[in-house]
């Protein structure tokens, strides 16, 4: 077991903190530590400390390409489409179809949460698909 000051390792810590840690987890700071020096040393060696970024919104464009009107227009019409074929559906399966598609829980989790075998869920929502 060692001992570590948190405030070394986390900034919003004011004060010193010492808690005992596992060796692993200790291990895991210093890793962490050499690899964050090594990244700031081969940034400095190349001059790759700058931003295009210039608060003009030149890097945001570049990486958000933005909808044109019509592509927003079928998004919308896509997800009214979406959301009245669910509330057509009956309760329990809608429910599990919005569970499994929009919120991405797995078919075990919706029937452990349900209290049902996973089998009925998949049927389900194979049935609503």
């Amino acid at each position: 077991m060692t001992i570590i000051n948190l405030r070394d390792y986390y900034p919003f810590y004011t004060s010193d903190c010492f808690i005992e840690v596992t060796d692993d987890v200790a291990e895991m700071f210093k890793e962490f530590d050499r690899k964050e020096a090594a990244y700031r040393l081969r940034t400095y060696r190349h001059k790759a400390y700058y931003s295009i970024d210039r608060d003009d919104g030149i890097e945001h464009e570049a990486l958000f390409v933005a909808l044109s009107p019509c592509e927003l227009y079928e998004r919308k019409v896509t997800m009214q489409e979406l959301h009245a074929a669910i509330v057509s559906l009956p309760d329990k399966q809608a429910k599990r179809i919005y569970a499994h598609f929009i919120l991405g829980m797995s078919k075990t989790d919706i029937a452990r949460a349900e209290g049902v075998s996973k089998m009925a869920v998949c049927y389900s929502i194979e049935r609503g698909h």
